[in-house]
């Protein structure tokens, strides 16, 4: 059974810092994650995604975070990192972690899903 799971969202103010944590149990290879966001007013949409065990040069980024968000993977297998500097209050949402792609891209469509974590940017 694959389980993911986010950890880490939190209220800051804008300019602010947060790290969140995807760790996919349950899944020994390799594999896509991604990061989504959603909003009531925008629904969601994906901010970042990797392939595990490839280079720092193999990653996506939506445009409205590329330059503050960036991805890391820790030595855990499938588990990764999303930190998220100079925070905006647009980018406040619910943040879900997906692993996993039904397709041959780390931008198709998710197999499997997180609760999310909630993140809260004020001005």
């Amino acid at each position: 059974q694959v389980i993911v799971t986010e950890s880490g969202g939190g209220s800051v103010h804008a300019g602010g810092s947060l790290t969140l944590s995807c760790k996919v149990s349950g899944y020994r290879h390799d594999t896509c994650v991604g990061w989504f966001r959603r909003t009531p007013q925008t629904g969601r949409a994906m901010v970042a995604g990797l392939y595990t065990g490839r280079s720092n040069d193999d990653r996506w980024f939506a445009d409205s975070v590329k330059g503050r968000f960036s991805l890391s993977q820790a030595n855990v297998k499938n588990t990764v990192y999303l930190q998220m500097n100079d925070l905006k209050p647009d980018d406040t949402g619910m943040y879900i972690c997906a692993a996993v792609s039904k397709g041959s891209s780390c931008l198709d469509e998710y197999a499997y899903w997180g609760q999310g974590t909630e993140v809260t940017v004020s001005s």
